[in-house]
């Protein structure tokens, strides 16, 4: 920790405890917000407000959150998704940087299961609660917040030499209908939890104290995980009714991690070696025409994924994790042209969920997939394998990319005194 970290967070955050309430009222009233989350690799399981004590999946307990890889990448997926893309609003640094830190000390509470701050109702009655409360009795359900930087956060706060190379804009890609009010983002914040209102609890409670400072841009809701990063787990189906992405890295597979996951000293320079140990996350959410797909054959519906529907096998096998046999998939089959040994080796950690937002005005649902896929380096891993499906996937009859935005996610909170994006915003690191 650095002279001036000493200075002003042990001012405002004693040893001995939690921040002061007189310390949230002195930054205005705006207490402390949520971040994210984060463990090594598969991240361990922790007993809420322990970071060292291992509590099974199944039974609601908290995720590590110090680690040297932000948790919500190849943690075990939660059953729930709650993601949101923010605009900043100040164009203080400071300001913006001391927001960064509130988040860290408000993320160790929150995935813990703890309220933020005070509460929702100890503290000065005359003054707003530090936490909404909806979240009150509820265990920490594996909550893990991810955040990102997007592109245009580098034309902020003095950082355009510090944007990384591989945090390139994403081209415009054949058969795109992208909606501005669902692209783009200086920052995200990825809210995984096996328990809904914990996930939108955390969300709800970064936009209200972020107010002044970041307003959501847009988000998104996701239920029903599309992919799995558990070893041996079945992979979990889509809302086409097909398995996708059974070869998907598991977060025990340290070695594909390293290779295709996490930012290495290999992959940066001096401007951008604050992003070692991070990663880079492109988020696309996904339009299926799904009442097109309800009317069609099941011999074309498994002709289109390359899969046999009941168990998800390759066509000619009969386990979903079989070797598939490529050649002998139709040519424009997606699992076909999405495997990596028809793409050089391209391999991308995906963490997609469903979602449903009523209807497009037409009788038809607004239903389909937020696609989450993590990757080493967006211009060679999301970029020339979208490029390939977009021209040659059976699969767009069905499908339209109406949101895109691509973020870096940087390394994880190693402890107690760092914070979110301390590698990017502290000359010292």
């Amino acid at each position: 920790m650095t002279e001036t970290q000493e200075t002003s967070e042990t001012r405002e955050f004693p040893a001995a405890g939690r921040p002061s309430r007189r310390a949230l009222i002195g930054w205005g009233g705006a207490g402390l917000a949520l971040g994210a989350a984060v463990g090594g690799g598969a991240a361990a399981m922790a007993q809420a407000g322990d970071d060292a004590e291992p509590a099974a999946a199944g039974t609601g307990g908290a995720v590590a959150f110090h680690g040297a890889h932000q948790a919500g990448i190849a943690t075990p997926v939660q059953d729930r998704l709650h993601f949101a893309a923010f605009d900043v609003k100040t164009d203080d640094r400071a300001e913006f940087v001391a927001m960064l830190k509130d988040w860290t000390e408000a993320a160790r509470r929150m995935t813990a299961g703890k309220a933020v701050g005070e509460g929702a109702f100890d503290g000065l009655a005359e003054a707003p609660p530090d936490d909404t409360g909806e979240a009150m009795g509820l265990k920490p359900s594996r909550l893990t917040l991810t955040i990102g930087f997007g592109p245009s956060l580098f034309d902020r706060f003095g950082l355009k030499d510090k944007r990384p190379a591989a945090l390139v804009d994403l081209p415009a890609f054949p058969g795109d209908n992208l909606e501005r009010n669902r692209t783009g983002g200086d920052l995200c914040v990825q809210a995984c939890a096996d328990d809904p209102q914990v996930a939108v609890h955390a969300i709800r409670n970064l936009a209200r104290i972020g107010f002044g400072k970041v307003a959501v841009r847009w988000s998104q809701l996701g239920f029903g995980k599309t992919s799995s990063t558990t070893p041996d787990a079945q992979t979990p189906r889509n809302l086409f009714g097909f398995k996708d992405g059974t070869r998907n890295i598991a977060g025990t597979e340290s070695g594909r991690l390293a290779k295709f996951v996490w930012v290495g000293d290999g992959d940066t320079g001096a401007k951008d070696a604050w992003m070692n140990g991070g990663s880079y996350l492109v988020a696309r959410r996904i339009r299926m025409n799904i009442e097109t797909w309800d009317r069609t054959s099941l011999q074309e519906q498994e002709d289109v994924f390359g899969r046999d529907k009941r168990e998800g096998a390759p066509v000619g096998k009969a386990e979903e994790h079989d070797e598939p046999f490529l050649k002998a998939m139709k040519p424009t089959a997606h699992v076909r042209l999405a495997h990596p040994d028809a793409n050089g080796g391209i391999t991308i950690l995906r963490r997609g969920y469903s979602f449903t937002d009523g209807t497009d005005g037409l009788g038809r649902l607004d239903a389909g997939l937020f696609f989450l896929a993590y990757q080493r380096d967006v211009r060679k891993g999301f970029i020339p394998l979208q490029r390939k499906l977009a021209a040659h996937d059976a699969l767009n009859e069905y499908i339209q990319h109406v949101g895109s935005a691509v973020f870096a996610v940087p390394p994880g909170v190693r402890d107690s005194a760092d914070w979110w994006g301390r590698t990017l915003f502290s000359e010292e690191a």
